[in-house]
């Protein structure tokens, strides 16, 4: 049988990046949660933990974290129809990985209703699109928005519609940059700016036109500040159309070439095994994210 205040700790420890606060959270001392932690390989024979900075789980670690995942809202679920186990009557949390557009688009408008209905607080990560998928893969969060079509073993993955992007720039950047127009080569020559390193937009936008290599960039991992950057001339970039109406209403951002804006299909990946609250925060983004997303591109 599990000891599940070993595997605690080793969800806090990866959870809270480290040691220290994984201590502050559970109530315990440093020491106290090394030993659980100790004590937890002992008993499965292996480290289940890489002791760098942060600390990331090993293979048998990840699984243990996917299991504690997934106890955790099947607990929620026993505790709705047993309300005597309920010892704190706190809301439930959810650790869920998000890519920064969704969460600076349609994320809070499609979930807020639900997180208030069902008294949900959320921990969310924010990670590339491109990359959210090994948060779930490494057992840190309960499911994911991510780009990523197949879902890891024991996970479910729903198609939500895809996120549309358009190449912009700001008058005065267009206006130095493509005097005689846009083309392929003075949009390879020209500054862009890109999220993280993680970020492949720019890159897969110039590969459709033609373009391969490198090219130069700006990194700004913030949306908010990439469309700031934009605006003020610094490069282009491809940004969300849901986030950019106003910019474009004033014209101070302006599209490169309308007719060619690159769809990113989401997914929402999800454990099948994650108990009632994920099976209704599914069912609801379903429902929903139609509203804000456009169909996704076979």
């Amino acid at each position: 049988m599990f000891d599940y205040k070993l595997l605690a700790a080793l969800a806090a420890v990866v959870e809270q990046a480290g040691f220290e606060r994984a201590a502050q959270v559970l109530g315990l001392s440093q020491s106290a949660v090394s030993q659980r932690i100790k004590l937890l390989e002992a008993r499965v024979g292996q480290p289940v933990l890489v002791r760098a900075t942060p600390p990331a789980p090993t293979e048998i670690g990840r699984r243990l974290l996917n299991h504690v995942q997934q106890v955790r809202l099947l607990e929620r679920d026993l505790q709705g129809q047993v309300p005597e186990l309920d010892e704190g009557g706190l809301p439930e949390r959810l650790r869920i990985a998000l890519n920064a557009d969704s969460l600076a688009t349609w994320w809070a408008a499609a979930v807020g209703e639900f997180c208030a209905q069902q008294r949900l607080l959320l921990d969310l990560l924010v990670e590339d699109q491109d990359v959210g998928l090994k948060r779930m893969r490494a057992g840190e969060v309960a499911a994911c928005v991510c780009a990523s079509e197949r879902p890891v073993a024991g996970a479910r993955a729903l198609s939500l519609g895809a996120m549309r992007y358009r190449a912009l720039a700001s008058p005065a950047f267009i206006a130095r940059h493509f005097p005689q127009g846009v083309t392929t080569t003075a949009l390879a020559q020209a500054p862009a700016i890109v999220f993280g390193p993680d970020d492949q937009l720019q890159h897969r936008y110039l590969a459709a036109l033609g373009v391969e290599g490198g090219f130069l960039h700006h990194l700004c991992p913030s949306s908010e500040g990439f469309v700031r950057l934009a605006e003020a001339g610094f490069g282009w970039g491809l940004m969300p159309e849901l986030q950019v109406q106003a910019e474009l209403a004033r014209g101070s951002l302006q599209e490169l070439l309308p007719a060619r804006p690159l769809d990113i299909p989401l997914y929402w990946h999800h454990w099948r095994n994650g108990g009632e609250l994920l099976g209704a925060l599914t069912q609801h983004l379903q429902r929903h994210t139609a509203t804000w997303l456009v169909a996704a591109p076979h």
